[in-house]
Protein backbone atom coordinates (compact mmCIF):
# COMPACT_ATOMS: atom_id res chain seq x y z
CA UNK A 1 0.00 0.00 0.00
CA UNK A 2 1.22 3.47 -0.94
CA UNK A 3 0.54 6.16 1.63
CA UNK A 4 1.00 9.91 1.33
CA UNK A 5 1.14 11.91 4.57
CA UNK A 6 0.70 15.65 4.30
CA UNK A 7 2.97 16.71 7.12
CA UNK A 8 4.48 13.64 8.70
CA UNK A 9 7.37 15.13 10.66
CA UNK A 10 5.73 16.09 13.99
CA UNK A 11 3.48 14.50 16.60
CA UNK A 12 0.39 12.97 14.93
CA UNK A 13 1.83 12.91 11.42
CA UNK A 14 5.09 11.40 12.63
CA UNK A 15 3.28 8.69 14.61
CA UNK A 16 1.25 7.80 11.51
CA UNK A 17 4.40 7.61 9.39
CA UNK A 18 6.23 5.41 11.88
CA UNK A 19 3.25 3.05 12.19
CA UNK A 20 2.91 2.84 8.40
CA UNK A 21 6.61 2.08 7.98
CA UNK A 22 6.41 -0.58 10.68
CA UNK A 23 3.67 -2.23 8.61
CA UNK A 24 5.89 -2.28 5.54
CA UNK A 25 3.96 0.40 3.68
CA UNK A 26 5.54 2.71 1.07
CA UNK A 27 5.34 6.17 2.57
CA UNK A 28 5.74 9.59 1.01
CA UNK A 29 5.66 12.75 3.14
CA UNK A 30 4.96 16.22 1.83
CA UNK A 31 6.26 18.86 4.26
CA UNK A 32 7.80 22.31 4.57
CA UNK A 33 11.27 21.16 5.55
CA UNK A 34 11.20 22.60 9.07
CA UNK A 35 11.83 19.20 10.65
CA UNK A 36 13.58 16.10 9.36
CA UNK A 37 11.19 13.37 8.23
CA UNK A 38 11.52 9.87 9.66
CA UNK A 39 14.09 7.72 7.83
CA UNK A 40 12.70 5.37 5.22
CA UNK A 41 10.24 7.75 3.54
CA UNK A 42 10.20 9.57 0.22
CA UNK A 43 10.19 13.27 1.04
CA UNK A 44 8.58 16.03 -1.04
CA UNK A 45 9.08 19.68 -0.08
CA UNK A 46 6.55 22.47 -0.43
CA UNK A 47 4.54 25.05 1.48
CA UNK A 48 0.88 24.50 0.75
CA UNK A 49 0.05 28.05 1.85
CA UNK A 50 2.19 29.74 -0.83
CA UNK A 51 1.79 30.29 -4.55
CA UNK A 52 2.90 27.15 -6.35
CA UNK A 53 3.35 25.46 -3.00
CA UNK A 54 1.89 22.17 -4.25
CA UNK A 55 4.20 21.95 -7.28
CA UNK A 56 6.32 19.08 -5.91
CA UNK A 57 3.18 17.18 -4.97
CA UNK A 58 1.67 17.76 -8.38
CA UNK A 59 4.79 16.50 -10.15
CA UNK A 60 4.90 13.38 -8.01
CA UNK A 61 1.18 12.74 -8.51
CA UNK A 62 1.58 12.95 -12.28
CA UNK A 63 3.98 10.03 -12.17
CA UNK A 64 1.82 7.72 -10.12
CA UNK A 65 -0.83 7.51 -7.45
CA UNK A 66 -1.34 6.75 -3.79
CA UNK A 67 -3.82 4.47 -2.13
CA UNK A 68 -4.37 6.68 0.92
CA UNK A 69 -3.65 10.32 1.78
CA UNK A 70 -3.53 11.32 5.45
CA UNK A 71 -3.77 15.04 6.17
CA UNK A 72 -3.16 16.53 9.63
CA UNK A 73 -3.53 20.20 8.61
CA UNK A 74 -5.05 22.56 11.19
CA UNK A 75 -4.74 25.90 9.40
CA UNK A 76 -6.79 27.54 6.65
CA UNK A 77 -9.33 25.11 5.15
CA UNK A 78 -8.53 26.42 1.68
CA UNK A 79 -5.20 24.59 1.91
CA UNK A 80 -7.04 21.30 2.47
CA UNK A 81 -9.35 22.13 -0.44
CA UNK A 82 -6.43 22.70 -2.82
CA UNK A 83 -4.64 19.49 -1.85
CA UNK A 84 -7.80 17.38 -1.90
CA UNK A 85 -8.85 18.66 -5.33
CA UNK A 86 -5.39 17.92 -6.72
CA UNK A 87 -5.28 14.41 -5.28
CA UNK A 88 -8.88 13.27 -5.79
CA UNK A 89 -8.29 11.81 -9.29
CA UNK A 90 -5.09 10.08 -8.18
CA UNK A 91 -5.94 8.70 -4.74
CA UNK A 92 -8.40 6.15 -3.45
CA UNK A 93 -8.98 7.58 0.03
CA UNK A 94 -8.45 10.83 1.91
CA UNK A 95 -8.10 10.77 5.69
CA UNK A 96 -8.46 14.12 7.42
CA UNK A 97 -7.36 14.23 11.05
CA UNK A 98 -9.94 16.59 12.45
CA UNK A 99 -11.05 17.40 16.00
CA UNK A 100 -14.02 17.16 18.31
CA UNK A 101 -13.81 20.95 18.35
CA UNK A 102 -15.98 20.89 15.20
CA UNK A 103 -19.09 20.36 17.37
CA UNK A 104 -21.12 23.41 18.30
CA UNK A 105 -20.24 24.44 21.84
CA UNK A 106 -21.09 23.25 24.37
CA UNK A 107 -21.29 19.64 23.19
CA UNK A 108 -23.23 17.75 25.89
CA UNK A 109 -21.98 14.60 27.59
CA UNK A 110 -22.50 11.54 25.43
CA UNK A 111 -22.53 13.41 22.11
CA UNK A 112 -21.92 11.17 19.11
CA UNK A 113 -20.94 11.97 15.53
CA UNK A 114 -24.41 13.26 14.65
CA UNK A 115 -24.18 16.30 16.93
CA UNK A 116 -24.59 19.86 15.61
CA UNK A 117 -21.48 21.37 14.02
CA UNK A 118 -19.94 24.82 13.78
CA UNK A 119 -20.54 26.86 10.64
CA UNK A 120 -17.56 26.79 8.31
CA UNK A 121 -16.52 26.74 4.66
CA UNK A 122 -13.82 24.90 2.70
CA UNK A 123 -12.96 28.26 1.16
CA UNK A 124 -12.09 29.89 4.50
CA UNK A 125 -8.67 31.39 5.05
CA UNK A 126 -7.33 31.95 8.55
CA UNK A 127 -10.13 31.24 11.02
CA UNK A 128 -10.39 29.91 14.58
CA UNK A 129 -9.44 26.31 15.27
CA UNK A 130 -12.97 24.89 15.31
CA UNK A 131 -13.93 26.49 12.00
CA UNK A 132 -10.57 25.55 10.49
CA UNK A 133 -11.08 21.88 11.28
CA UNK A 134 -14.70 21.83 10.15
CA UNK A 135 -13.76 23.67 6.95
CA UNK A 136 -11.06 21.07 6.37
CA UNK A 137 -13.65 18.33 6.77
CA UNK A 138 -15.91 20.00 4.23
CA UNK A 139 -13.01 20.33 1.80
CA UNK A 140 -12.19 16.63 2.08
CA UNK A 141 -15.85 15.67 1.65
CA UNK A 142 -16.30 17.94 -1.38
CA UNK A 143 -13.39 16.29 -3.20
CA UNK A 144 -13.73 12.68 -2.03
CA UNK A 145 -17.32 12.20 -0.87
CA UNK A 146 -17.75 8.87 0.93
CA UNK A 147 -14.08 8.12 0.24
CA UNK A 148 -13.18 10.65 2.95
CA UNK A 149 -12.54 9.50 6.51
CA UNK A 150 -12.85 12.18 9.20
CA UNK A 151 -10.91 11.39 12.37
CA UNK A 152 -12.37 13.63 15.06
CA UNK A 153 -9.71 13.32 17.70
CA UNK A 154 -10.08 14.50 21.27
CA UNK A 155 -7.15 15.12 23.61
CA UNK A 156 -4.03 13.53 22.09
CA UNK A 157 -1.01 12.69 24.23
CA UNK A 158 2.05 10.47 23.97
CA UNK A 159 5.58 10.62 22.55
CA UNK A 160 6.35 13.54 20.19
CA UNK A 161 3.70 15.73 21.81
CA UNK A 162 4.38 19.32 20.76
CA UNK A 163 1.54 21.00 22.68
CA UNK A 164 3.12 20.33 26.06
CA UNK A 165 0.27 18.98 28.19
CA UNK A 166 1.61 15.62 29.41
CA UNK A 167 5.23 16.84 29.12
CA UNK A 168 4.40 19.70 31.50
CA UNK A 169 3.04 17.36 34.12
CA UNK A 170 6.00 14.99 33.79
CA UNK A 171 8.60 17.73 34.02
CA UNK A 172 6.79 19.43 36.89
CA UNK A 173 6.50 16.22 38.88
CA UNK A 174 10.10 15.32 38.09
CA UNK A 175 11.16 18.48 39.99
CA UNK A 176 9.66 16.95 43.12
CA UNK A 177 8.21 18.68 46.16
CA UNK A 178 4.55 19.48 46.70
CA UNK A 179 2.55 19.42 43.47
CA UNK A 180 -0.81 21.12 43.06
CA UNK A 181 -3.02 18.20 42.02
CA UNK A 182 -6.47 19.30 40.81
CA UNK A 183 -9.34 17.20 42.11
CA UNK A 184 -11.38 15.28 42.36
CA UNK A 185 -8.95 12.37 42.30
CA UNK A 186 -11.46 10.12 40.52
CA UNK A 187 -12.28 12.67 37.81
CA UNK A 188 -12.65 10.59 34.60
CA UNK A 189 -10.42 11.51 31.68
CA UNK A 190 -10.76 10.87 27.97
CA UNK A 191 -7.76 11.00 25.65
CA UNK A 192 -6.05 8.99 22.93
CA UNK A 193 -2.42 7.92 22.79
CA UNK A 194 -1.06 9.24 19.49
CA UNK A 195 0.15 5.75 18.56
CA UNK A 196 -3.32 4.27 19.10
CA UNK A 197 -4.71 7.05 16.92
CA UNK A 198 -2.16 6.20 14.21
CA UNK A 199 -2.89 2.47 14.38
CA UNK A 200 -6.67 2.90 14.24
CA UNK A 201 -6.44 5.45 11.43
CA UNK A 202 -4.36 3.17 9.23
CA UNK A 203 -6.59 0.18 9.98
CA UNK A 204 -9.70 2.21 9.12
CA UNK A 205 -8.19 3.57 5.90
CA UNK A 206 -7.08 0.15 4.76
CA UNK A 207 -10.57 -1.22 5.46
CA UNK A 208 -12.11 1.58 3.40
CA UNK A 209 -14.06 3.25 6.19
CA UNK A 210 -15.49 6.70 5.58
CA UNK A 211 -17.35 9.42 7.38
CA UNK A 212 -16.78 10.88 10.86
CA UNK A 213 -15.49 9.04 13.93
CA UNK A 214 -14.92 10.44 17.41
CA UNK A 215 -11.46 9.11 18.13
CA UNK A 216 -10.62 9.20 21.80
CA UNK A 217 -10.67 6.64 24.60
CA UNK A 218 -13.88 5.77 26.38
CA UNK A 219 -14.51 8.26 29.17
CA UNK A 220 -12.81 7.10 32.36
CA UNK A 221 -10.05 5.19 30.58
CA UNK A 222 -8.08 6.76 33.41
CA UNK A 223 -8.61 9.43 36.07
CA UNK A 224 -6.64 12.45 37.22
CA UNK A 225 -5.19 10.29 39.98
CA UNK A 226 -4.29 7.57 37.50
CA UNK A 227 -2.49 10.05 35.26
CA UNK A 228 -0.59 11.96 37.95
CA UNK A 229 0.29 8.97 40.10
CA UNK A 230 1.84 7.32 37.07
CA UNK A 231 3.85 10.50 36.49
CA UNK A 232 5.19 10.23 40.04
CA UNK A 233 6.03 6.57 39.56
CA UNK A 234 7.90 6.85 36.26
CA UNK A 235 9.90 9.95 37.22
CA UNK A 236 10.91 8.49 40.57
CA UNK A 237 10.86 12.00 42.01
CA UNK A 238 9.03 11.29 45.23
CA UNK A 239 6.80 14.29 44.52
CA UNK A 240 3.85 14.74 46.88
CA UNK A 241 0.53 15.26 45.14
CA UNK A 242 -1.50 17.82 47.07
CA UNK A 243 -5.06 17.09 45.98
CA UNK A 244 -7.05 20.29 45.97
CA UNK A 245 -10.78 20.83 45.47
CA UNK A 246 -11.89 22.32 42.13
CA UNK A 247 -13.59 25.20 43.93
CA UNK A 248 -10.33 26.24 45.60
CA UNK A 249 -8.41 26.08 42.33
CA UNK A 250 -11.00 28.08 40.39
CA UNK A 251 -11.24 30.67 43.16
CA UNK A 252 -7.49 31.24 42.75
CA UNK A 253 -8.05 32.26 39.12
CA UNK A 254 -6.58 29.12 37.58
CA UNK A 255 -7.59 28.50 33.97
CA UNK A 256 -8.67 24.87 33.46
CA UNK A 257 -7.01 23.01 30.58
CA UNK A 258 -4.24 25.60 30.11
CA UNK A 259 -2.85 26.49 33.56
CA UNK A 260 -3.31 22.89 34.67
CA UNK A 261 -3.17 20.88 31.43
CA UNK A 262 -5.68 18.08 30.77
CA UNK A 263 -7.74 19.01 33.85
CA UNK A 264 -11.20 20.54 33.72
CA UNK A 265 -13.55 20.77 36.71
CA UNK A 266 -16.77 18.75 36.68
CA UNK A 267 -19.39 20.52 34.64
CA UNK A 268 -19.92 21.86 31.13
CA UNK A 269 -16.29 21.98 30.02
CA UNK A 270 -15.56 18.54 31.40
CA UNK A 271 -18.60 17.12 29.63
CA UNK A 272 -17.38 18.68 26.39
CA UNK A 273 -13.80 17.42 26.61
CA UNK A 274 -13.96 14.17 28.54
CA UNK A 275 -17.37 12.55 28.00
CA UNK A 276 -17.82 11.95 24.27
CA UNK A 277 -19.61 8.94 22.83
CA UNK A 278 -16.90 6.87 21.11
CA UNK A 279 -18.87 3.69 20.56
CA UNK A 280 -18.57 3.98 16.78
CA UNK A 281 -14.77 4.03 16.87
CA UNK A 282 -14.64 1.23 19.46
CA UNK A 283 -16.92 -0.90 17.26
CA UNK A 284 -14.53 -0.16 14.38
CA UNK A 285 -11.55 -1.51 16.31
CA UNK A 286 -10.24 1.28 18.56
CA UNK A 287 -8.06 -0.16 21.31
CA UNK A 288 -6.36 2.06 23.89
CA UNK A 289 -3.20 1.11 25.73
CA UNK A 290 -3.05 1.58 29.51
CA UNK A 291 -2.22 5.03 30.82
CA UNK A 292 0.87 3.61 32.54
CA UNK A 293 2.40 2.78 29.15
CA UNK A 294 1.57 6.17 27.67
CA UNK A 295 3.12 8.00 30.62
CA UNK A 296 6.21 5.78 30.76
CA UNK A 297 6.88 6.01 27.02
CA UNK A 298 6.40 9.77 26.99
CA UNK A 299 8.84 10.13 29.89
CA UNK A 300 11.39 7.95 28.09
CA UNK A 301 11.04 10.14 24.99
CA UNK A 302 11.43 13.33 27.03
CA UNK A 303 14.56 12.04 28.75
CA UNK A 304 16.02 11.16 25.38
CA UNK A 305 15.62 14.73 24.16
CA UNK A 306 18.09 16.11 26.66
CA UNK A 307 16.33 19.46 26.81
CA UNK A 308 13.06 21.29 26.27
CA UNK A 309 10.31 19.34 24.50
CA UNK A 310 9.21 20.63 21.07
CA UNK A 311 6.47 23.25 21.03
CA UNK A 312 4.19 24.37 18.25
CA UNK A 313 4.71 28.09 17.66
CA UNK A 314 0.99 28.62 16.99
CA UNK A 315 -0.09 27.32 20.40
CA UNK A 316 0.27 29.09 23.76
CA UNK A 317 2.49 27.66 26.48
CA UNK A 318 0.67 25.62 29.08
CA UNK A 319 1.14 25.15 32.80
CA UNK A 320 1.48 27.24 35.92
CA UNK A 321 4.75 28.92 36.80
CA UNK A 322 6.47 27.57 39.95
CA UNK A 323 5.79 30.84 41.73
CA UNK A 324 2.07 30.80 40.96
CA UNK A 325 1.73 27.15 41.97
CA UNK A 326 3.49 27.79 45.30
CA UNK A 327 1.22 30.76 45.95
CA UNK A 328 -1.92 28.67 45.38
CA UNK A 329 -0.59 25.85 47.58
CA UNK A 330 0.11 28.26 50.43
CA UNK A 331 -3.38 29.73 50.16
CA UNK A 332 -4.96 26.27 50.12
CA UNK A 333 -3.57 25.36 53.54
CA UNK A 334 -4.60 28.60 55.27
Amino acid sequence: MRILVLGGTEFVGRAVVEEALARGRRVTVFHRGRHAPPPGVTALLGDRTGDGGLAALERAAAGGAWDVVIDTWSGAPSAVRSAAELLAPRTERYVYVSSRSVYAYPPPAGLDEDGPLVDASPDDGDVDYARAKRGGELAALAAFGDRALLVRAGLIIGPYENIGRLPWWLLRIARGGEVLAPGPRDLPLQYVDVRDLASWTLDAAERGLGGPYNLVSPSGHTTMAGLLENCVRVTGSGAELRWTAPETILAAGVEPWTDLPVWTPPGELHDALHRADVSRAVAAGLRCRPVARTVADTWAWLRGLGGEPPRRPDRPRVGLSPEREAEILRAAVR
